[in-house]
């Protein structure tokens, strides 16, 4: 009997070891978001080989993303701050190289945005160059799958080059269902081209089912450089802008304020939608901002039939601010003028 009891502690001890590194070491199929930050863009942004000296700071905000063990999905649900997502939704199927790369696509074409956006608000003469759209991902349906990869970019469709992914977006939408259509691309550096279909994409449109992002390159006689190592995403378009408006046009605008914000930054000036809203408020207050910009447009009315309490960026970080008692004023923007108007209006409050 004695003999029983001790290999039943053994094995009792060995298995609570077990569950416990379990919970604490295994990597599950599960991603947790949740306030991460924000940072003086002076820390990534020299215009015109000069550092902006001047008081106050433009901030860029960022969420943290980490993949869950056990334990830590137990305690998310204990943080009203924690968001949990599947491997799927996070990364849309790609592995992990594969997303860092589309995350540093995606800060590559927001960089460039807020380069052409800032020097042509600044009054400087300034080009875009558009190459096509880089490849980011393909709809399981799409006759592409497997013909194009994530990095390739398609340059032209049924021979036609473009000025702007909307434009192409456009001309692809209006072909005809199950129509035949050619795909010019480049891939490793060769140019190539492939045959495939027009389908019915998820958002009800005509398309050939890629994810796509811009492939651009500004030039100007103004050098502007960026040097955010492993940081990737969109979000810092519309803050990007600002700083470099800024330090070319009214180096005095920031009033000695430490302004955060979030939002992409379209060729037009317009400020898109991010993820995160609600966490970016709370790194900004964090960060000592006393005003944080966020995108304020319409939801999508596909996203409102799906979620019909769907809240725009504007309405989800007002909540998130209201709720946690933050001293910040949440600042709703629909493009980069409206920022810049905002800062000069109340310059001395």
């Amino acid at each position: 009997m004695k003999k029983n009891r001790k290999l039943t502690l053994i094995a009792s001890i060995v298995l609570g070891t077990l569950l416990i590194w379990f919970a604490v070491f295994v990597r599950l199929p599960y991603y947790l978001e949740s306030p991460g930050g924000a940072a003086d863009i002076r820390q990534v942004l020299t215009v015109n080989n000069q550092i902006d000296q001047e008081d106050g700071s433009y901030n860029f905000t960022y969420v943290s993303v980490q993949q869950a063990t056990a334990l830590q999905l137990f305690a998310a649900q204990f943080d009203p701050y924690t968001t949990v997502r599947s491997s799927e939704e996070m990364t849309g199927g790609a592995d992990n190289e594969e997303y860092f790369r589309i995350a540093q696509f995606y800060m590559e074409t927001s960089q460039n945005m807020a380069k052409y956006q800032g020097l042509t608000l600044a009054g400087k003469e300034v080009n875009l160059d558009f190459f096509g759209v880089y490849v980011l991902a393909l709809a399981d349906d799409s006759t592409f799958k497997k013909v194009l990869n994530i990095a390739d970019t398609v340059v032209s469709i049924n021979g036609k080059t473009f000025e702007s992914s909307p434009d192409l977006i456009k001309y692809v939408s209006g072909l005809e269902l199950g129509s035949d259509v050619t795909v010019g691309y480049i891939s490793a550096g060769q140019e190539k081209s492939a045959d495939g279909k027009i389908i019915k994409l998820s958002n009800g449109k005509n398309g050939i089912g890629i994810t796509l992002v811009d492939h651009t390159e500004v030039q100007s006689s103004i050098p502007i450089d960026f040097q955010t190592g492993d940081i990737g995403g969109p979000s810092a378009g519309l803050m990007f802008t600002l700083a470099i408006y800024t330090q070319l046009a009214e180096p005095d605008l920031r009033d000695g304020r430490i302004i955060a914000g979030t939002g992409t930054i379209e060729q037009d000036g317009k400020v898109g939608d991010i993820g995160g809203a609600d966490k970016k408020v709370i790194s900004a207050a964090k960060s000592g901002a006393s005003i944080f910009f966020v995108p304020n447009n319409p939801v999508d009315v596909e996203v409102l039939k799906e979620d019909p309490k769907a809240k725009t960026n504007y309405e989800e970080a007002k909540e998130a601010a209201e709720k946690a008692g933050l001293d910040i004023e949440v600042v709703p923007v629909k493009t980069v003028q409206e920022a810049i108007d905002y800062l000069k209006k109340t310059k001395g409050e």
